[in-house]
């Protein structure tokens, strides 16, 4: 029996069909890959810095507290910002993006009511309150620990309430919302750790 002459044909056009496909969902990815000033673009880059600045206080924290529930709490916080931090970078670099920007910092939340100074992260602590956190020990430790990591927070889910309307990005979203829900009970935790300390919150940065 003479086998068909023509049977790699179909087999020839379903690659071929195939291929284009995949060039087509390639394309249509590309055609949505958010811009260089894009809110997800500003979100991914400024949440990274954000977060950073959270593990190397919650590093301080761990480090100088011999409390296991706040040594707990803060490696909790390292382990939970430093994978969100790597998630951020990779969508970045995934969207062939660069990790900086020459835009100020916030542009992509400009006139969305952003709490705190316009070109300032909210909830960011300053460089002399890293110098206090850094020399201070025991108790009074901390309670300035806790202080500055509930605002740190605040600005956290300001930000994230922010790109939250500002984008229909699936795997933002589910981030965006992931931090709010998250910190959010981060803070009533932190608050009653304070109170046990004898310590207030500063006062909130959230509308």
């Amino acid at each position: 029996m003479n086998s068909p002459r023509f049977r790699p044909l179909p087999i020839l056009g379903a690659l071929a069909v195939l291929i284009a496909a995949a060039l087509i969902i390639v394309t249509v990815a590309r055609s949505g890959t958010p811009g260089d000033i894009s809110a997800e673009a500003g979100f991914s880059r400024d949440m990274a810095v954000h977060h950073a600045q959270a593990v190397d206080m919650s590093f301080v924290a761990r480090d100088a507290s011999t409390d296991p529930d706040l040594r707990t709490f803060a490696y909790d916080i390292i382990n939970t910002q430093s994978t969100q931090r790597g998630i951020f970078i990779g969508w970045l670099d995934q969207w062939g993006l660069t990790q900086t920007s020459t835009q100020p910092v916030m542009t992509w939340m400009s006139g969305h009511g952003h709490a705190g100074t316009p070109g300032v992260m909210p909830g960011m602590a300053t460089p002399e309150e890293m110098t206090k956190l850094r020399a201070a020990t025991g108790v009074a430790g901390e309670i300035l620990f806790l202080q500055l990591m509930i605002r740190h927070h605040e600005g956290g889910v300001d930000m994230s309430k922010g790109v939250l309307q500002l984008t229909s990005r699936s795997e933002v979203r589910t981030m965006a919302q992931h931090i709010v829900d998250g910190q959010t009970a981060e803070i009533s935790v932190m608050k009653e750790m304070l109170a046990k300390r004898g310590g207030q919150p500063l006062p909130s940065i959230l509308k």
